[in-house]
């Protein structure tokens, strides 16, 4: 309880605490029997044990076998539980960790992450180690694919360079005139390839002996599985029957206690009545008590009765409702078993059908090695067979063929020499051809030279017209200076009368003009200078590809001359080779069918060179377009990715159409190419029959001849026995041997025969097949015509948009031009500004000197007063219209920064204000001459006013040289307050509010404060007049009054003054105001121009993120063009084991067929020389794409530079405008100052004023007292 009541329960249950009903009384023993029963404690216990991830036998068998596959054997088949019982037992894992229930596996908590965290570990490792086995294989054979090139290639040249040293050498020609006619060497040479066939027979014997060992070893192993799997089947059917029967018994239960349930329930029913009918008795009875009062002790006696009969039968009904609950849970137990065996059913079901079907498997396997062994009895007895039918036939052929060996060796050695011939005219026609090509591939080059040529052109002649576009600028621009200054000196002229100072004024400027004609003329000078280099550039490149041009022109006429000499040669030899073939019946046949073969092949390889030359070129054209748009088009990104995303998808549907056409076309011409091979095969082997049989006759004729011989030869040792003897041994010797010979021959001869018989029925039921495909390959040709059709109508419709998009891509291309163009112009305008700007200074600078020598000219000037005042009036006004002028000025040039185009104007509206205001200065200078000369007379008689005047307009004089220098220092720091006043801007706008703020209330508590000093000191006043109004005495009042009455006028004056400075430093902050609004307006200019490179930058980016997409899919394409490499590898491999088959079973008479899988494998070899050429060319795209993405890099560089010099620039601006925010702080201090000053002088006049009001109220006081006195005085002398 101490445990429960330490605890924050989540749940709530109905919980007694006592049976008497009274509070706060707690039975501990019924309140834990209370919680046991409803199972709280049960599931604090299964908590504290902790076992929440469960997971299914099957489903931790299936995920989790990895960890350790050795626990569990394949082969045999065992329970989920078993299995996963073993694998856990297996692992390095806790034990305490887990538990086995029914149907599941429970586990503690962070268990199931620990063995995902195993099982990912094993998988990357055996998934690391599956890649680098493969790897290693695929590197492996490679290594060796390259060995044997290497070794080939090394054996192929030092050949053919032995070869061409020697061929040409007149013993080499003698030698291979005498070759065939040794008949020696031919003979060792049949007899080593004898030799060489017999063990290769011999090796293959015992290949086919070792294999039908493996083969009865393979088999008796199936036999045994089968044996295991068919009892294991009998065990699985065995349990079936055994879970069916308890499936069956457990219905037979269940049947029975829902019957027992039944009885229980009417039973209840039953009760549940009688309990009603004694309610009623009951209820009776009391009706009967109420009414008969006299029977109370009888009634007490059956109520009594009654009650016991009740509690008897609600003890019965408990105990029934006990046993309902009993059977319930022995329901709920049923059902749970039942699920489970319904499971554990369900499983061995699908255990039993993958047991199947891995039994069907087997058997076909079974069946298929059972055919496989079949096949090889039948061809071991047939090679029995043939053997005894060979062993017969050599008995027979022994004598015929000796005499038939001369003869067969005079043919063979013809034969022999027309191979030489014919291999030497091959040899020939293939140099020609590697010519042929060499040629092409120079034309191709060529072409593209003069494509590159052509385009360095258009560049050049680009470049030339925005050249000749710079120069009409320059010259313009030259144009407009000359005018102007043309305008200058004629103003010159005008003023040029005025003064000393202004001729020498004149001259500075004339100097100046100079100046800048001279750099006009160099900068002309310059521009021509260019022009010109430009246009010897331009015609020396014209001249350079001319040469290049009429070079290539030159080179392509030599090649077209080489050509047809080569045409000619070809023409040669074809009639060379047709004269040869002529030569013999058989050869003829030969060649025209190896002409006919080359000219398909010819055709096809021209066929698939065309596709492939299309292909790439469409590919490469493609690319370069794709490239170029990419690196022109910046606004138009979006448009142009959507177009190449289209593009890619279209090229690579065509490529894949393209693909499936000419595999269906390789597919329909190997058919057709089989096809006739299979004829020409069998029209061969009836004609190499009809020779055998032909050379049979004449092995029998020889034979014949040979006996004559013999008997001849007996005649004649009889004759010449003695002399001849050893002569004859000899001769019998060499017949002998010859016999033998022949013998061997005549057994390879029947051997040809009979293998020639197999291969004859072999290849007409080939070619009733092929027959067959040909038919099909005819339907699906049909069927790809159609498909042609449609796909040509797609290229089409593809093609008319791929058009319209080129013409929208070549209009943005215009609109980058012309924007180019732009930009430029505005450069050279922002560049034009900024020399204009410097001369602008120099010309404030000149100007700034003649204010200062004018304000000293007037200095020395005036000397009367009312003029001095008036003078100095005059330059405090022109003080102010040249600090609104200068401040003008700053602010046109801030604006020209930020605004080239209008810059012009408003230097000439500033000059034209300049020039206005000289002259109303001169002509003021004049008039003050004039009246410096009227006034002189008049001066003379009032001299020291003049000094006091004298004095006062030489401190007005240092007081406006000391202004002239701050205004200087003002325009030198100028450039520095604006860059600092950008960067307080942002601060200040939010902070001025604040101090606006501020400053109201600050003013408002000091003008409180102001009120309540003054009535302090009013009431201070008062009491220090009420106590000096005894001690002071009329004239000390009267002092007082003349005192107040100056500092009266001192004080208006000093208001006056501060009123005149408040309203400068109001006129100051408005300007300073409108500067700053002009700034926050650049400020966003820039900001915004940093946002657009900031857009650009991110276009850049998404540019190179589009580049690497179509480098991957370059790369993609590359990945299936070596897969179809190593397919095509493959294929080869399985074509050469298929000669190496045919080899075997054609022995020595299937030459031919040899022949014909040779050029096969050539075909194949060929293609994948295209298909090597194909991924060079792919890998070649991929390093443009490559370059491109660098480029891009690059470019977004640029980007990132360009926006950190707009964020230097923003910086500047920002600085800027805290100087200017500083200088409207300082300003703002000023004017609180003086209004601060102004409010202290309206207090002291206020003050003054009412002490001469309390002067005047005293005066008066003291006169009516004076009065009063007097008039008493005289009352009393009276």
């Amino acid at each position: 309880m101490t445990n429960l009541r330490s605890t924050h329960p989540h749940f709530v249950r109905c919980i007694i605490p006592n049976e008497t009903k009274t509070p706060g009384a707690m039975e501990h023993e019924l309140v834990l029997h209370q919680l046991r029963c409803n199972g709280v404690l049960e599931g604090i216990r299964i908590c504290r044990k902790g076992f929440p991830s469960r997971v299914l036998y099957a489903d931790f068998k299936q995920r989790y076998r990895v960890l350790n596959a050795s626990a569990i054997p394949e082969g045999q088949f065992m329970d989920s539980k078993k299995a996963s019982e073993k694998l856990l037992g297996s692992i390095d894992v806790d034990h305490t960790q887990y538990r086995f229930g029914h149907t599941k596996v429970f586990f503690k908590a962070g268990l199931i992450g620990l063995l995902e965290e195993m099982r990912d570990e094993k998988l990357a490792a055996i998934m690391t180690m599956t890649q680098a086995r493969c790897r290693g294989f695929l590197m492996r054979v490679e290594y060796r694919r390259m060995v044997e090139r290497r070794d080939s290639i090394f054996c192929i040249q030092y050949n053919v360079r032995a070869f061409m040293n020697v061929k040409h050498w007149p013993w080499m020609k003698l030698f291979f005139k005498i070759k065939p006619l040794l008949k020696s060497a031919e003979s060792e040479k049949e007899m080593a390839n004898m030799k060489q066939e017999f063990e290769k027979t011999k090796e293959e014997l015992a290949k086919s002996e070792a294999k039908r060992k493996e083969l009865e070893e393979k088999m008796v192993t199936l036999l045994q599985e089968k044996n295991d799997l068919q009892l294991q089947v009998q065990a699985e059917a065995d349990s079936l029957a055994d879970a069916e029967e308890r499936c069956d018994q457990l219905i037979k239960t269940k049947i029975q206690l829902e019957a027992k349930i039944k009885e229980v329930t009417e039973r209840a029913e039953d009760e549940e009545e009688i309990n009603a009918e004694l309610t009623a008795k009951k209820r009776k009875l009391e009706d009967e008590c109420s009414e008969l009062k006299k029977d109370i002790d009888d009634l007490e006696l059956t109520l009594a009765k009654v009650e016991k009969e009740k509690h008897a039968t609600e003890n019965k009904v408990k105990n029934l409702t006990e046993e309902m609950a009993a059977l319930d849970e022995t329901i709920a137990k049923l059902t749970k078993e039942k699920k489970a065996l319904q499971e554990a059913h369900q499983q061995t079901l699908d255990d039993l059908q993958a047991e199947e079907d891995k039994v069907n498997t087997l058997t076909k396997a079974k069946t298929k090695l059972e055919q496989q062994v079949d096949d090889l009895e039948g061809s071991l007895e047939q090679e029995k067979k043939l053997r005894m039918d060979l062993e017969r036939a050599k008995r027979k052929l022994e004598g015929d063929l000796k005499l038939a060996h001369d003869s067969i060796m005079d043919l063979e050695n013809d034969k022999q020499q027309l191979d030489e011939k014919l291999k030497k005219k091959d040899f020939e026609i293939n140099q020609i051809q590697s010519k042929i090509e060499d040629e092409q591939a120079l034309g191709i080059q060529l072409q593209k030279k003069i494509k590159e040529l052509q385009a360095r052109i258009e560049e050049l002649e680009e470049e030339i017209e925005a050249e000749r576009t710079s120069r009409a600028k320059a010259e313009k621009h030259r144009a407009d200076l000359s005018r102007e200054l043309e305008e200058i000196s004629e103003r010159l002229e005008e003023a040029g009368g005025a003064t000393a100072a202004q001729i020498e004024m004149n001259k500075k400027r004339e100097a100046e003009f100079q100046k800048m004609r001279r750099d006009l003329e160099e900068a002309t000078l310059q521009h021509e200078a260019t022009a010109a280099a430009l246009r010897k550039k331009h015609a020396d490149s014209t001249a350079e590809l001319g040469e290049q041009i009429d070079n290539l022109q030159r080179v392509k006429q030599k090649l077209e001359k080489e050509k047809s000499e080569l045409k000619m040669e070809i023409d040669d030899l074809a009639s060379n080779m047709e004269s040869v073939s002529k030569a013999k019946a058989n050869l003829e046949k030969m060649c025209r069918t190896l002409e006919d073969q080359l000219s398909e092949i010819k055709t096809k390889e021209e066929q698939n060179q065309r596709m492939i030359n299309d292909l790439n070129t469409q590919r490469a054209r493609l690319q370069t377009e794709s490239g170029e748009y990419s690196r022109q088009v910046e606004e138009k990104d979006a448009l142009i990715s959507q177009l190449s995303r289209g593009k890619q998808g279209f090229t690579q549907q065509i490529e894949e159409l393209k693909r499936h056409l000419e595999e269906e076309i390789k597919a329909k011409n190997a058919l057709a190419h089989a096809l006739q091979s299979a004829r020409h095969d069998c029209d061969l082997l009836r004609e190499q029959y009809d020779e055998e049989q032909e050379a049979k006759g004449e092995l029998q004729r020889a034979l014949s001849k040979a006996n004559s011989e013999v008997a001849q030869w007996r005649t004649k040792y009889e004759t010449d026995a003695i002399q001849r003897t050893e002569e004859l041994e000899e001769a019998k010797k060499k017949l002998a041997q010859r016999l033998q010979d022949a013998e061997e021959h005549v057994e390879a001869v029947n051997a040809k025969c009979a293998s020639l018989e197999k291969t004859k029925q072999r290849l007409q039921n080939e070619v009733e097949d092929l027959m067959i495909e040909v038919e099909r390959s005819n339907a699906a040709c049909a069927a790809l015509d159609k498909k042609q059709k449609n796909f040509d109508k797609i290229l089409a419709e593809w093609k008319q948009k791929y058009e319209e998009t080129q013409a929208e891509l070549e209009a943005s291309q215009k609109e980058s031009r012309s924007l180019s163009t732009e930009l430029f112009k505005m450069k050279n305008a922002y560049e034009e500004s900024l020399d204009h700007l410097e001369t602008l200074k120099r010309e404030n600078k000149n100007l700034q000197q003649e204010i200062s020598d004018l304000t000293e000219q007037i200095a020395e000037g005036g000397k009367a007063i009312h003029e001095l005042e008036k003078v100095k009036k005059q330059i405090e006004q022109e003080k102010y219209e040249i600090q609104a002028a200068l401040e003008e000025a700053e602010a046109s040039l801030e604006h020209e920064e930020g605004k080239i185009l209008r810059l012009q104007l408003e230097l000439n509206q500033v000059k034209s204000e300049i020039d206005r205001k000289i002259a109303e200065k001169d002509e003021e200078i004049d008039q003050m001459k004039r009246n410096h000369l009227r006034i002189v007379e008049s001066m003379q008689s009032s001299l020291d006013a003049e000094i006091r005047s004298r004095n006062e307009a030489l401190r007005l004089k240092k007081k406006m040289e000391g202004d002239l220098n701050e205004m200087e220092i003002q325009l030198s720091h100028a450039n520095r307050v604006a860059a600092e006043a950008q960067k307080n801007l942002r601060n200040t706008q939010a902070v001025l509010k604040d101090t606006q703020i501020h400053l109201d209330d600050a003013l408002r508590t000091q003008e409180d404060l102001k009120e309540q000093v003054a009535m302090v000191e009013r009431r201070a006043n008062l009491l220090q007049a009420e106590v000096e109004e005894l001690r002071a005495a009329l004239e000390q009042t009267e002092r007082s009054r003349k005192v107040a009455e100056q500092e009266l006028l001192d004080a208006t004056e000093r208001v006056q003054l501060l009123h005149t400075q408040n309203t400068s430093l109001i006129n100051t902050k408005k300007k300073l105001e409108t500067d700053i609004i002009q700034i926050q307006g650049e400020m966003e200019e820039t900001i915004q121009e940093a946002r657009n490179a900031e857009e650009k930058a991110k276009k850049a980016i998404t540019d190179a993120a589009m580049m690497a997409e179509e480098l991957k899919k370059e790369q993609d394409t590359s990945a299936h063009l070596e897969r179809m490499k190593k397919n095509l590898d493959q294929t080869v491999k399985d074509l050469q084991h298929r000669l190496d088959e045919a080899e075997q079973l054609a022995l020595k008479g299937g030459k031919k067929q040899i022949q014909k899988l040779e050029a096969r494998v050539r075909e194949l070899e060929g293609e994948v020389d295209a298909e090597q050429k194909r991924s060079a060319e792919a890998v070649k795209g991929v390093r443009k794409y490559e370059r491109r993405v660098k480029e891009l890099t690059y470019q977004s560089e640029e980007d990132r530079k360009n926006i950190l010099r707009l964020q230097d620039l923003v910086d500047k601006l920002q600085m800027k405008v805290k100087s200017y925010k500083r200088q409207a702080e300082e300003a703002e201090e000023l004017s609180n100052v003086n209004l601060s000053k102004f409010r202290k002088i309206q207090h002291e006049l206020e003050e003054a004023e009412e002490r001469a009001d309390i002067a005047e109220s005293q005066v008066n006081k003291l006169r009516v007292k004076s009065r009063e006195f007097h008039g008493k005085k005289i009352e009393e002398e009276e």
